[in-house]
């Protein structure tokens, strides 16, 4: 009896320490592997890259409604507008704040498109117009748009993060309304038990994709330049999600426009 009150004790036991193992186990496989995506590699698009842009022009000035995050509200002002073309026929509206003097706004709306057309088509997609403000406040997407504020977008392109800050922006625009609530994308979330970042963790429905969809750029597009650990991390965390991007047709001109030249 005592014998078998021991062996029952040591069972009990071991089955609390698997359990316990396993709890850990399904613990660490949930915990994001990163905090946020944008700051993990600056190479994944850069300046020396190509750019669809072709030239803006001045339309003068018009009423215009755009979100200023320094008021976290929408104001109407009376804004500069540079409508912007692309050689892949798309035009985009830039609307500049009027605190900025023309000249400098032109500048600003030149120098933003130019590195919008770095993205890939199936990015500016959706991306209809795009508001300029002065103040180091947060970018934006959404509302076909892209919100951009000048001094944070200075600290972007000194930390070599400017472009992949708009590849996250711009797939909340153009990706977001498509594919963060469909019920394949929501699968392949279920399927992967694990988020590639914090971020996404805390905010499933409205930064997964954004979040995910700039390291498959890069797992995929620009694999020679990112780590190797950072490759292994993404296809290991998030298998089911690079399969479901894997399965669209994305227009990725002008980031792969070579390999298309080649086919």
């Amino acid at each position: 009896m005592t014998r078998f009150r021991c062996w029952v004790i040591q069972c009990a036991f071991a089955v609390t320490a698997w359990t316990v193992v396993a709890i850990s186990q399904e613990s660490c496989a949930q915990n994001p592997p990163y905090h946020g995506t944008i700051f993990l590699e600056s190479k994944i698009l850069t300046e020396e890259d190509p750019s669809s842009f072709v030239a803006i022009s001045d339309s003068g000035t018009g009423r215009r409604r755009m979100f200023d995050r320094r008021t976290n509200d929408w104001v109407e002002v009376e804004a500069w507008l540079f409508p912007a073309e692309f050689d892949d026929g798309q035009t985009i509206e830039v609307q500049v704040n009027p605190e900025f003097e023309k000249e400098a706004a032109r500048n600003e709306a030149e120098f933003y498109a130019r590195v919008i057309g770095r993205l890939p088509r199936c990015l500016r997609d959706q991306v209809k117009t795009v508001w300029i403000h002065a103040g180091k406040k947060l970018f934006g997407g959404g509302n076909r748009n892209l919100l951009i504020h000048t001094e944070q977008g200075k600290e972007y392109l000194k930390d070599g993060i400017l472009e992949e800050t708009l590849c996250h922006e711009a797939s909340h625009t153009s990706l977001d309304g498509i594919h963060a609530r469909s019920d394949r994308w929501r699968t392949a979330q279920s399927l992967d038990e694990a988020f590639i970042s914090k971020y996404a963790k805390e905010n499933p429905e409205r930064e997964d994709v954004a979040e995910t969809f700039l390291l498959y750029l890069a797992l995929r597009h620009r694999r020679e330049r990112i780590s190797e650990e950072l490759a292994t991390t993404v296809s290991k965390t998030v298998p089911n999600r690079l399969k479901y991007f894997d399965s669209v047709a994305w227009d990725l001109y002008p980031m792969v426009r070579q390999a298309a030249q080649d086919q």
